[in-house]
């Protein structure tokens, strides 16, 4: 507009206090509360599993709320894109590892995912000066069917429930995978298509 060339309306810059930004910090804050509630006893008293699956499938619903939030209201921030990704690895993460301390999961199956998820979180940051790749339409199926997983060993299922349990985290697994290969194979040809500079 005349007489305001320094303004810019269409791009306003975020606050980092907003919701989207809260609902991340509510899910890191979610995830000793989970590992208290999953320890209670000796971890395998029914009630408590119960209670440990309620906080996680809790803090799982503010991963999908708070991305959605941050891009329909513009939301983004520097803050939440770097904390964001923390807070479901650190979900993820304690899930795994809790499980197999009370020996409900194998470690490989733990080991192999969370290597994935650490190695593709650390790809992410080092080409972020090259601009961001896009999450795939199998990441979020694997994010998808990881949470259905965990979510399921964590409930004090027998006999065909944990059958089907297994057959779950067992996509799970061939996802992690695929798509940590597929993100690698995307990063190193966006990586070489681009211009190194200015």
């Amino acid at each position: 507009m005349p007489g305001q060339p320094d303004t810019d309306p269409v791009v306003p810059r975020a606050s980092v206090a907003n919701l989207a930004n809260a609902l991340t910090i509510v899910r890191l804050a979610l995830v000793p509360v989970f590992l208290v509630v999953l320890f209670v006893g000796d971890g395998h008293e029914t009630f408590w599993r119960v209670i440990a699956f309620i906080v996680f499938v809790a803090a799982v619903i503010t991963d999908r709320f708070d991305g959605a939030l941050a891009r329909s209201y513009g939301m983004v921030t520097e803050f939440g894109t770097l904390a964001d990704p923390i807070a479901d690895k650190a979900l993820i993460g304690a899930a795994l590892i809790g499980l197999s301390v009370l020996g409900d999961l194998p470690w490989w199956v733990t080991v192999v995912i969370l290597l994935r998820e650490v190695g593709v979180t650390v790809l992410r940051f080092a080409v972020l000066r090259r601009g961001v790749i896009p999450a795939s339409r199998g990441g979020k199926l694997k994010t998808l069917v990881q949470a259905v997983a965990i979510g399921l060993f964590i409930l004090p299922l027998s006999g065909g429930w944990l059958v089907g349990a297994w057959v779950v985290m067992a996509a799970a697994v061939v996802l992690t995978v695929l798509t940590g290969v597929d993100y690698f194979v995307s990063a190193v040809r966006d990586w070489r298509g681009r211009p190194t500079g200015h």
